[in-house]
Formats: structure tokens, sequence, C-alpha cells
């Protein structure tokens, strides 16, 4: 058969060669026409699947927090809320007395809300795939279907589907799966994020051209370029076949020109750390606490909070370990908090915005278990506060972490004095980036918030998926005022958002004054090898030539040439 090439967006610098294996979903319901049913034994039967899908969710959310990261398996507390949900309860079980057996009812029950959140805008359309998920699976238990063990694909597998789940992807097998390739989806949806973490080849959103590929030809998945070439040729077999990723650097590394370029790790549990080091990073440049707060019934208390952010600091006793005070908010949700319902949650009570108000107490007590834990801990820390806006957040912020340094006993006050910054991550914060630097020590860009509320598109949608583009011009504007303002203030300027992970924008992000780059650990070889094939002088005139373009295709030529 001839070669083709067929086209979506990489989700992982890596690139695999293999056999396809479809993925489907296809359950067979019987026409309930004529079909008596007995509607308490139907209940019953859909409590028992209720059950059992719990069960399995929690279990999954277990081995994928392990596997893969806590912040990815954040995503099934919200299939759990879905599985739990009453509304959709009742209206089961008012179809089953209406005479419905129970996978009928359960599927007319589910397709009624995915209709309703496919009807929305931004995040919330994206909701529609978790009720899927949890839908399935409720119909797989309830008419005894069999599931793909994702996990025991024959190796040098290829998966290729419409779309996978959170569950689906945790499942997949790195050791036996050559990559996967979906039809929907975006660089910043669950399963391309899943993917990273995995260091997994994926291309994903190919379209429906990829429904013409058949089962069991060979592909290659370049995650780099973001194409599928179905019969390849030896060449491209064997460079796809080879591709390991670059050699670990353990050094920090410097463009060739001379200017240091920190290469740091983004890490969301401690599991993680040791793999960052690894992979060669200089440190942590964003350590997400929401880990310690999940999957619990109460907060974690200040001394677990000390322990972990203490490890993280041993692990980089040379190193800076960035962490990011509790964010949560928008679809970061904690059961056991009062987290309000919000016709846009990503606009509302979230980050800083909870910290300074319902979540004050927990606020002030991480504080002083992080202000211990730098006084104690052998690395430096550094303490950043989310989705800053206002001045007068960051001063209030600044005064609660005074307030916790002087209740922290037994430590010189100057000792437990560490690093302060703010995440850049709103319009209004990259205005006021000069106000911010001049009250702070640094600024850490986090680029997939800051692209979709510059743009006005949902990193998770897919309908807007070719706005949520951070080398859109705009965005790129937002990045290189942050950068100069706080040059100006002396304050040196990072990134941990998803671009700083991308080994082809290295240069563009090194010539635009990034100070440091964090990012999943599974880049950090490549990046460190960008940073220092990089001449800084060059690279600062087409960063200049980039962010004065009027459009993304010069952006885009400007990167390329």
């Amino acid at each position: 058969m001839a070669e083709r090439t067929l086209h979506g967006t990489g989700a992982t610098p890596r690139s695999g060669v293999g056999s396809v294996v479809w993925y489907g979903r296809d359950i067979s319901l019987l026409d309930p026409d004529g079909v008596e049913v007995d509607p308490e034994t139907e209940i019953e039967r859909f409590a028992d699947a209720v059950d059992t899908a719990r069960t399995e969710l929690e279990s999954e959310r277990e081995a994928t927090a392990e596997r893969v990261g806590e912040d990815e398996a954040a995503v099934f507390d919200a299939h759990i809320q879905f599985l739990e949900d009453p509304t959709i309860e009742d209206a089961v079980e008012t179809m089953v007395s209406e005479g419905l057996p129970a996978p009928n009812a359960v599927d007319a029950a589910f397709g009624e809300h995915i209709e309703q959140f496919e009807g929305m805008d931004g995040r919330m359309a994206e909701r529609a795939d978790d009720l899927r998920d949890v839908r399935d699976r409720l119909l797989r238990l309830l008419t005894d279907g069999e599931r793909v063990d994702l996990g025991d694909l024959p190796e040098g597998s290829v998966v290729l589907a419409e779309r996978l789940t959170p569950s689906d992807t945790a499942q997949l097998d790195p050791e036996r799966v050559a990559g996967f390739a979906t039809v929907t989806g975006g660089r910043t949806s669950h399963a391309a994020i899943f993917a990273r973490s995995l260091a997994l080849p994926a291309v994903v959103g190919v379209g429906d051209a990829l429904e013409s590929v058949e089962g069991e030809e060979e592909v290659v998945i370049d995650g780099d370029s973001g194409k599928v070439v179905v019969s390849p040729d030896d060449t491209e077999r064997a460079a796809a076949a080879s591709d390991s990723g670059a050699a670990v650097v353990d050094e920090s590394v410097e463009t060739t020109d001379g200017r240091h370029v920190e290469v740091a790790a983004n890490v969301g549990r401690p599991a993680e750390l040791d793999s960052a080091a690894e992979r060669g990073a200089d440190g942590v440049g964003l350590y997400r606490t929401e880990f310690l707060f999940l999957d619990r019934e109460t907060p974690p208390s200040e001394d677990e909070q000390y322990e972990a952010v203490r490890e993280a600091l041993d692990t980089f006793p040379d190193g800076r370990v960035v962490v990011r005070t509790l964010d949560i908010g928008g679809d970061k949700r904690i059961p056991y908090l009062d987290l309000p319902e919000e016709g846009n949650p990503f606009l509302g009570e979230r980050g800083i915005r909870r910290s300074l108000n319902p979540d004050s107490d927990l606020f002030a007590t991480q504080l002083r278990a992080l202000l211990r834990a730098g006084a104690d801990g052998a690395g430096d820390l550094a303490i950043m506060f989310p989705l800053v806006a206002t001045i007068e957040e960051l001063e209030a912020a600044l005064d609660t972490l005074d307030a916790a340094a002087a209740e922290v006993g037994g430590h010189d006050a100057d000792a437990v004095a560490p690093e302060v910054g703010v995440m850049i991550e709103t319009p209004s914060a990259a205005f006021m980036a000069d106000e911010l630097a001049a009250r702070v020590d640094f600024l850490s860009i986090g680029t997939n918030d800051l692209t979709q509320y510059v743009m006005a598109a949902d990193r998770e949608n897919e309908r807007v998926d070719d706005l949520h583009d951070p080398t859109h011009p705009g965005v790129l504007r937002a990045i290189h005022r942050t950068v100069t303002a706080a040059h100006a203030e002396d304050a040196w300027v990072g990134m941990c958002g998803e671009m700083a992970g991308d080994p082809a924008l290295t240069e563009l992000l090194v010539g635009l004054g990034l100070d440091e780059l964090s990012m999943s650990a599974v880049t950090i070889p490549e990046v460190k090898t960008a940073v220092s094939e990089t001449e800084y002088s060059a690279a600062s005139e087409r960063g200049d030539r980039a962010r004065l373009a009027a459009t993304r295709s010069e952006v885009h030529t400007t990167v390329d040439t």
C-alpha cells in the first residue's frame, strides 16, 4: 500500500512505529419495545453497577496518581461526581419505573446531559467527554460487555481511536504501546497531557481522515511534527524506531554565547521528584501543592505539608524549588471545601482569590509549613502565588506571608525569608507586570491560562483549538511585556506552562528573554539540548521579529526559518 501522511497536533516530542489497533466503544442495547421490565430488579441492577463503577474509578484514580501524577488523576474525581449526580440518578430511576430497562435508561439519562454540555461554550463543553466515560462504564457493567484491556495490548501496538478518555489513556503501557492517535482532541486535552507524562508518542485531532487507516496497518506516530505516516518507508520506520529522545544533561546549560537558562521540572507529587532529577532538571519550577489536599476528607496538617516540601528541597540540594500555593477552583475541586457552583468557574473564585478569602486559614497554615521547610531543607525555596490579577491581592498575600513568618517559632526571621513570586496568567497581570515585579523577586508565566484569557479561547475546547496557541502575536507580546517589565525591576522571569516544554519553541523563548523554563520531566533533555545549541544574540533578534508579527503564520515563519 502506498505511503500517505495524515496531519494532527503533536502531543509529545517522541516518535514510534507499530501496528494499528483500533479502540472503540461499541455497546449494543436491546430494543425496549415488548421487553417486560421489573422496575425493582432494574433499579437494583443500576445501583449495583454504580457501586462497581465507583470502586473501579477509585482504583484507577489511585493507580493513575502513582503512575502519571496527582494533577492528571484528579480528573477521576469529576467522574465520581457525575456517577453520584442525584439528577441523573433520579432520571434513570424514573425511566425504569416507566418501563425502560436499566441500560436504556442510563443511555437516555446521560444522553440528555451530554447534549446539554455539548451546547455550552468553553471548558464546560469538554465535560461531555467525562459524561460519556461514566455512561459507557455503566453500560458495560449493565450489559456484561467486555472491557478492552488497553494495558495488555500486543507489543508494538499503535492505538487509534475517535477519542481517548482519561481512564483509557491511563491504562496505556509505554513498554508495549508505540503511540496513539485520535480523531478529536487538542494539545492540552487530557489524553495529550497523559501522553506527555508517560513519554508516549501521540498525535491528537487528526480528524476523520484517521478513520481511513485499517487495523494492523503499520504507521509512524510523530508526536513532534504531528504526523501520522501510514505504510512508512524504511527510512521513516528506522528513524521512528530509534527515537529515544535526547541524552540526559545533568549539568546546567547556557547558550553558545554564554547566557544561562535554568531548565526545571513541573511536579505534581513527591513520587515525581526522582524522575525529574533523573531527567536532568536543575530544580523545580512549579511544585503543585494541590495533591496534598486531594483524595482525602480533611485538609493536610502543617506537618504533612512541611514534610512534602522538605522532600522536594532535599531532592534538589543545589537547586531552587518553586512552590505554588494552593490553586483550586476552576476544574480543580476539593470535596470537603465549600466551592461554589459558578457559571464560568475559570472566571470565578479560584487561586489566590480563595486563599485570601474563604480559604485564608488553610493559606496561613500552608505558608507556615513552607517557611519551616525552607529553613530546614537543603535546596532554595521560592513561594509563588497563583492567579494574581491586582496589586491589592499581591500585597494582601505578602502581608499574610509576613504574619506567617512571625509565627514560625524557633527560626531566625531572615533565615526563613524565601524568594517570592507571582504567576502571570491574566492579561491584567501582564499589563501590571512592572508594579508586580517591583514587589517580588520573580514572575512565572503560566501560558496555558494566559493564552486562554488573552485569546478568549478555552484551552480544552477543540472548537477553538486554533486560537489556543501561545504563538499568537497577542500572547507573545504579553510574554515580552512581562519579561521586559520584570528585568527593569531586577526580577527574574520563568515560564511553567506547556509552551516551555516544547523544544521547537525553546529558541524563541530564550530570545524573548526568559531566564527559566519549567516543564514536564519528559522533555527536559530536549529543551536543555536546544538551549545549548542556541545563540542568544540571534535568538533575541528572531524573538523581536516574532513578537512584532501581525499574524500567527508570520510568527511560525519566523520560528521555522
